[in-house]
């Protein structure tokens, strides 16, 4: 069984760790829309807006190396996503999560591209083994695009099973609530007795 208070903690964590509407208005790069940023309908908790937030915060956090949180509170002006959402999950990547993450991309980009395979003489394998090659070569023409690939998989995928995974932990929360409330209901009614 989960304990609660480490719970608590993470979710305490979890929310000092998100901007707050000040701060994204004061930061300079949301400045020049922090009237459409600021926008109450970004800021609320539904069931519709979490979920985007949370598969944009996956894709940002992936797929923009730097200024995530503002990059993400500008790209939920048009999806109507909920911005303290999509700005705490930006945090999946950070200097312990990235370089695996990066790493992983460039193995599967690799096997997705199947450039070893399908160029003559294997010129992946080739190429990291030979000296005189320089790595910004390697980078530009083999490591870039394989990486990227992986990224671009990866944060579709992220995005689709942080949306679902949302949306059904939010149904599962809502339902709870929903059962707890007619349980009290049903437990008041039972101790009440009638006066007279």
């Amino acid at each position: 069984m989960a304990d609660p208070v480490a719970g608590r903690r993470l979710i305490d964590r979890f929310l000092a760790a998100m901007p707050t509407r000040e701060q994204l208005a004061d930061h300079r790069l949301t400045r020049p829309f922090a009237n459409r940023v600021l926008a109450p309908s970004l800021w609320r908790f539904t069931r519709r807006s979490v979920p985007r937030g949370v598969a944009l915060g996956v894709v940002t956090g992936i797929m923009v190396p730097v200024a995530q949180i503002p990059a993400t509170a500008l790209l939920a002006l048009p999806l109507r996503a909920n911005i303290p959402a999509a700005a705490a999950t930006t945090f999946i990547t950070n200097p312990f999560t990235t370089p695996p993450i990066w790493v992983a991309a460039y193995v599967v980009g690799k096997w997705l591209l199947r450039l070893d395979e399908k160029l003559p003489g294997n010129p992946i394998s080739a190429g990291a083994a030979a000296a005189n090659r320089g790595w910004l070569d390697w980078l530009f023409v083999e490591a870039g695009p394989a990486t990227l690939t992986g990224l671009v998989l990866f944060s579709i995928l992220g995005a689709i099973i942080a949306y679902f995974g949302t949306a059904l932990g939010w149904r599962w929360w809502i339902g709870r609530k929903w059962r707890r409330s007619r349980s009290t209901v049903a437990s008041g009614v039972r101790n009440q007795r009638p006066t007279g």
